[in-house]
């Protein structure tokens, strides 16, 4: 049993963690800020449609990149922030021409900080008396940070792209390692195999597959290497 409530207009954070996309020369990169129907940490989770009539009212940009959600803190701009049916996706830039932001795309890079957080105040929830999680139904979105421990522990940064070749594989073998079990949808024993043998060669081409086509040919090149 639950009853919905709405809510005084005070600030909350919810963090998630999940592989980032970055671009190590450009400073861009995507990933996942919330997931829609995961519970957190703190037995929350956010229903499909919670931001959409907040970010009607505003534009990507208007909703603040931070860093560890401190205010004087900025390190770049959101260029796209929308719902999609996974949760909410961000695509923003970093500013390198600052020193946190040259900082922040160091660690990105090396995938020692991946995590994401929201900052919003939430608008109407629901809470189930049974289990104690609360669903947030509506929510004010007004920030989101990159943070070192997230909340939602499957909600991450998953790319970051390379200005020299968008569609190579990720910089670090931990990242790239982390991406063909997570997200590529490989085995464990098909991702150890293209680690050890097929790492160097799907980075050091040039007409690599685009994205959208790199998980198949991922999978294909496992099947090759491991009948040899």
């Amino acid at each position: 049993m639950s009853t919905v409530q709405k809510h005084r207009r005070s600030p909350e954070r919810k963090r998630a963690t999940m592989a980032l996309s970055v671009d190590a020369d450009e400073g861009t990169f995507s990933g996942y800020a919330s997931l829609f129907g995961v519970v957190d940490l703190g037995k929350d989770k956010v229903q499909r449609g919670a931001f959409r009539r907040s970010l009607a009212a505003r534009k990507a940009n208007d909703v603040r990149m931070l860093y560890q959600h401190d205010p004087a803190e900025p390190i770049g701009a959101w260029e796209e922030v929308r719902e999609d049916v996974k949760g909410l996706f961000v695509r923003g830039r970093i500013d390198a021409g600052t020193v946190r932001g040259r900082e922040v795309l160091s660690l990105l890079r090396s995938g020692s900080i991946d995590g994401l957080s929201i900052g919003f105040r939430t608008e109407r929830s629901r809470t189930d008396r049974t289990s104690g999680v609360r669903t947030i139904l509506e929510a004010d979105l007004w920030e989101v940070s990159i943070v070192t421990f997230p909340m939602l522990t499957a909600a991450r940064v998953t790319q970051v792209k390379s200005a020299k070749n968008t569609h190579r594989a990720l910089p670090t073998r931990r990242g790239f390692e982390r991406w063909l079990t997570q997200d590529a949808g490989l085995s464990r024993s098909q991702a150890r195999t293209i680690i050890a043998k097929g790492f160097t060669h799907l980075t050091s081409k040039q007409d690599a597959a685009p994205s959208s086509d790199l998980a198949g040919r991922l999978r294909d090149l496992a099947t090759r290497l491991q009948t040899k």
